[in-house]
C-alpha cells in the first residue's frame, strides 16, 4: 500500500498539459519543448509518458522572468 506525503504543496494546484502551459504563457508548444530540453523553462515533470506542469509553478516562473536583468551586450 502506498500513502501520499503530507507535505505536498500542490495538493490544491492544477496540473496542466504542455499545450495548456504554452497557452498560459502565450508561447508556442515548440518553445515549451525547447525550454524543457535546455532546462531554461519552468519546472515540468512526467506522469508516465506525459509531460505536466503545475499552474502555480508556471505563474511563479513567469513572474521571475520579469525580474531578471537584461544581459549586457558587449561594447564595440
Amino acid at each position: 500500500m502506498t500513502t501520499a506525503l503530507n507535505d505536498d504543496h500542490h495538493e490544491h494546484d492544477e496540473m496542466l498539459t504542455i499545450e495548456e502551459a504554452a497557452a498560459l504563457l502565450r508561447v508556442p508548444v515548440a518553445t515549451m519543448r525547447y525550454w524543457r530540453y535546455t532546462g531554461d523553462g519552468p519546472f515540468s515533470f512526467k506522469v508516465q509518458r506525459h509531460v505536466r506542469y503545475w499552474r502555480t509553478d508556471l505563474i511563479l516562473w513567469r513572474s521571475e522572468q520579469g525580474r531578471r536583468p537584461d544581459p549586457v551586450e558587449p561594447q564595440h
